[in-house]
């Protein structure tokens, strides 16, 4: 039992949660999703981000949900991300059924409110798939391919880079203010007073955070003007420079078509199938 607890523990340090932010982050290289060129996975999750909402039938958001499945498990997402996910996924369906028995309605008006759930179930899926198969450099290139303006496309990127080194200062900040400080004695009732003081110390290491965040920014805006990044911005040269590694290749055409032959036949049978 000591060592199931001591185990867990472990999997919930904030250590490990950075290490596994990084991971989801930085993204695979060996997975099924990133050998396909990453703008043709943005028009591929945008199609399934956006027709869900537009799909009532549950036998096709059934279909929709089975290669979700398949695609977050080949993408070797971290279990951090699906407990997450989980829980809110757990959370939802609990306040339906309570809200559905404690007020009034009935168990027949869970099965449509289900629906919605089943609806942002799918979105998720394809959300984690495809992020977790691009690191920040692939995603910034492909939006800034498409059109995008360059300093959103990096301010994606750069966000993406700073999420792991914000967890770190955090997480440094706060063993440090418990360094200075002096934890309770009585730690009360459920230990009450340690989290209160825990609670405290978490929240005043966010002013040190914002400040230490604005100087990484400051040294960073000027690193990068001293190379030139305004200028690689709105030159023709220095964009199709930066952008002639992406390649959109028959791999890729095959991806898109049998997604597209798989969403017909869901069509189809949906129109057999309806509940």
């Amino acid at each position: 039992m000591d060592a199931l607890k001591q185990s867990v523990l472990d999997k919930l340090s904030v250590e490990q949660i950075k290490i596994e932010l990084m991971r989801t982050a930085f993204g695979r290289q060996s997975t099924l999703l990133s050998r396909f060129d990453p703008r043709v996975l943005i028009v591929w999750y945008s199609f399934f981000a956006i027709a869900p909402w537009f799909i009532h039938n549950k036998a096709v958001l059934l279909g929709m949900l089975i290669p979700m499945i398949a695609l977050t498990i080949s993408s070797k997402v971290s279990p951090l991300v699906l407990i997450i996910m989980g829980i809110g996924l757990v959370s939802e369906i609990s306040y339906i059924l309570f809200g559905s028995l404690f007020f009034g309605g009935s168990l027949a008006g869970v099965w449509p409110l289900l629906t919605l759930t089943l609806k942002i179930l799918i979105i998720s899926l394809a959300s984690i798939a495809v992020f977790s198969s691009m690191d920040p450099e692939k995603l910034s290139d492909a939006l800034l391919s498409m059109g995008m303006p360059g300093q959103f496309s990096f301010g994606v990127s750069y966000g993406y880079r700073m999420l792991p080194i914000l967890i770190e200062e955090y997480h440094n900040l706060i063993h440090s203010f418990r360094l200075r400080g002096r934890a309770p004695r009585n730690k009360g009732f459920l230990r009450i007073r340690s989290l209160i003081y825990m609670a405290k110390i978490g929240v005043r290491a966010f002013y040190p955070l914002i400040l230490n965040t604005a100087k990484r920014t400051r040294t960073t805006v000027e690193a990068l003007e001293v190379r030139g990044f305004t200028y690689a911005l709105v030159s023709p040269e220095a964009k199709k420079l930066k952008l002639s590694h992406m390649r959109v290749r028959p791999l890729d055409f095959v991806f898109l078509g049998c997604s597209l032959l798989y969403m017909a036949a869901l069509g189809s049978l949906g129109r057999f199938i309806s509940f």
